[in-house]
């Protein structure tokens, strides 16, 4: 259990042990906020995700989304799907993360829908359902390197 907590801990702090007496190796941890109402959808997404080396919370739908940045917690991206239950969907999302936290990247998904990256707030984009895991990656990549 303690191994587990100290590699958890690592991997949160970005401080590895190794190198110099006195010295830790830091890397970025970018973390991205998955939103999705499809378990099966999300679990597939936010395991591409943690593959591709990025840390991952999540969320059923706005409304959970908005306690997680409500507290505090440091997000990089915003991927979330468009259609879901709750208070708003992800478009409205979007707009909200967009004049709260300008500088959290969006990147909206959908099986049903078909919009163009200048419909998403902010500079926001949009990848359509199903995504592969390069596609998926190389997108959120792209935009956070932006």
């Amino acid at each position: 259990m303690t191994l587990l907590w100290r590699y958890e801990s690592m991997m949160m702090t970005g401080q590895f042990p190794g190198g110099a007496p006195g010295m830790s190796k830091k890397v970025t941890v970018l973390t991205v906020l998955v939103v999705e109402d499809d378990v099966l959808m999300r679990m597939h997404g936010i395991d591409i995700l943690e593959d591709a080396g990025f840390h991952v919370l999540e969320a059923t739908n706005a409304d959970d989304a908005l306690v997680i940045l409500n507290e505090g917690t440091q997000v990089h991206m915003l991927f979330s799907d468009i259609e879901m239950p709750g208070s708003m969907d992800g478009i409205g999302l979007a707009q909200a993360v967009h004049e709260r936290w300008p500088l959290i990247h969006v990147l909206l998904t959908s099986s049903h829908h078909r919009l163009h990256n200048v419909s998403v707030p902010g500079t926001g984009q949009f990848v359509r359902k199903p995504w592969t895991s390069q596609a998926l990656v190389g997108q959120v990549q792209e935009m956070i390197a932006a």
